[in-house]
């Protein structure tokens, strides 16, 4: 799963990382949990060959519901169901997103407790997460036409030989050679869509434990990335 994320690279270099025509603002993020607002790539309503940086709601909130739900986080889908599952199969088809990250963490169980871990590129470039958004809209009583929220998931995956021996999931992590097509809500082709959904290549990326205060979501700080012994 994906539950802790690092989002600490200005919305400017995203533009130009991710080729983005609109861009919102945004603080460096070291310890993003869900429910939380999250930075989010998608293709402009106006034309889907131009992406915009927009904030999210982490934890989908399906359109068809009656609200958010505390029972339900849906933070993470699985790429081997969200095709098929009633609260994923629409996004998937439309509504497809990038998160992009500069890490993300996973615990590994040890006799005294969890360890936490950061993952990310050996070289420290942002990376992009496959994701899914949906508008839910409720008729709350005092906003015209009801409260709208945007939210978003995570697609996860299985870990691949560098995350094997911390955890058995991780995020999907899109090349970027994949980006338009991801993005392009005209493609609704579902094969070659979840062809997509496959672990990264372990090759230049690293993993190293840190501080167990990212396990506190009230803990946002650079520190945090930084190894422990």
């Amino acid at each position: 799963m994906c539950g802790r994320f690092v989002q600490c690279t200005d919305p400017d270099t995203l533009a130009e990382h991710f080729g983005l025509d609109r861009v919102c603002a945004a603080s460096p993020r070291y310890n993003v949990a869900p429910t939380q607002s999250v930075l989010a790539i998608r293709a402009e309503p106006a034309g889907v060959t131009r992406r915009e940086l927009v904030q999210l709601r982490w934890g989908l909130v399906p359109a068809w519901s009656k609200g958010p739900d505390p029972r339900y986080s849906m933070i993470n889908a699985r790429a081997e169901s969200v095709a098929e599952k009633p609260a994923y199969r629409n996004s998937f088809r439309q509504r497809r997103c990038l998160i992009p990250a500069d890490g993300f963490y996973e615990w590994q169980t040890r006799a005294d407790g969890k360890q936490p871990f950061l993952i990310r590129r050996a070289d420290e470039a942002p990376f992009a997460m496959a994701g899914l958004w949906e508008q839910w809209q409720g008729d709350d009583g005092q906003e015209p036409g009801g409260r709208v929220i945007d939210s978003c998931t995570i697609i996860v995956t299985d870990a691949n030989a560098l995350l094997a021996p911390i955890h058995d999931r991780m995020p999907v992590i899109l090349d970027p050679a994949d980006y338009a097509l991801w993005l392009d809500p005209g493609m609704q082709d579902r094969q070659r869509l979840q062809a997509l959904l496959q672990p990264v290549d372990p090759t230049g990326w690293i993993a190293y434990p840190v501080s167990r205060a990212v396990n506190s979501p009230a803990n946002d700080d650079p520190r945090l990335l930084d190894p422990v012994s």
